[in-house]
């Protein structure tokens, strides 16, 4: 009898340890993914639109007339017509810095890097495939050609300026706390978009196109004149853009309930 009850228990406790049982307490659930909010997806979003769409569009050389005279470019203001599109993505990389740290700024900079490569990729891989219309395909190469002294000087360009920026926003937000973010927002994108200007429209519109015969090149007084006008679109833009950044950061921590970071 003592046998037979012992052979029950035992049989009683391999059950409760066979896995699958009833008796097996549950795995604990793992934890969820976290999911990218809007304002989050929306600033990376614009950071890359405004990224691709300064590629494409540089090449076109802007010329606007000015109510007074400047020193260097006269009454004609000229520059890249990525200059616009450039500054979009100072301001998308300001508020991503503010609401979400330094640290991944800088991923979304680094990133946004890489990815200069595969618009270079693709445009060339599209030139260099066979057209049914050769006129086209010659338009097409003398438009989107130049598009590589476009990518070669905005990619050392954008890797200087966009890390200085993070690195002198957070620089600045270390000593003053959350207040004065009009004073980090000027003074890093004032700084980093004249790295930028001077780095890209040198190697854009004199270095690469003396250097691989594709693109245009104005001339020195040219250059000087691109690099004039570009900063000092940007520079106004820097300016202008801080009620946006303000608005920008003030709306997603409302909708959050506090700082992101």
């Amino acid at each position: 009898m003592d046998h037979q009850q012992g052979s029950d228990d035992a049989a009683t406790s391999a059950r409760e340890q066979r896995p699958g049982s009833a008796s097996t307490p549950p795995t604990a659930p793992s934890a969820p993914t976290p999911t990218p909010s809007i304002p989050q997806v929306s600033l990376i979003g614009l950071f890359v639109a405004a990224l691709v769409t300064a590629q494409v569009t540089a090449a076109k050389v802007l010329e606007f007339s000015l109510p007074f005279a400047l020193p260097v470019t006269g009454a004609e203001l000229v520059l890249p017509g990525a200059a616009l599109a450039y500054a979009l993505t100072f301001l998308a990389s300001d508020c991503y810095a503010e609401l979400y740290g330094r640290r991944a700024a800088q991923v979304v900079v680094n990133v946004g890097f890489a990815l200069n490569f595969v618009v270079l990729v693709l445009v060339w891989s599209t030139i260099a495939a066979p057209a049914q219309d050769p006129a086209v395909a010659s338009e097409f190469e003398s438009v989107l050609g130049a598009s590589t002294n476009i990518v070669i000087g905005s990619l050392l360009a954008y890797l200087v300026s966009q890390n200085w920026d993070v690195f002198v926003f957070h620089w600045i937000r270390d000593r003053t706390g959350r207040e004065k973010l009009w004073l980090r927002n000027i003074a890093s994108t004032a700084s980093s978009q004249a790295i930028d200007t001077v780095i890209f429209v040198s190697i854009a519109f004199a270095i690469a196109p003396l250097t691989l015969g594709v693109g245009f090149y104005p001339g020195f007084e040219g250059v000087i004149g691109l690099i004039i006008g570009q900063y000092l679109l940007k520079l106004a833009i820097a300016v202008l853009d801080t009620p946006v950044v303000y608005a920008i950061v003030s709306f997603v921590r409302s909708r959050n309930g506090s700082a992101a970071v």
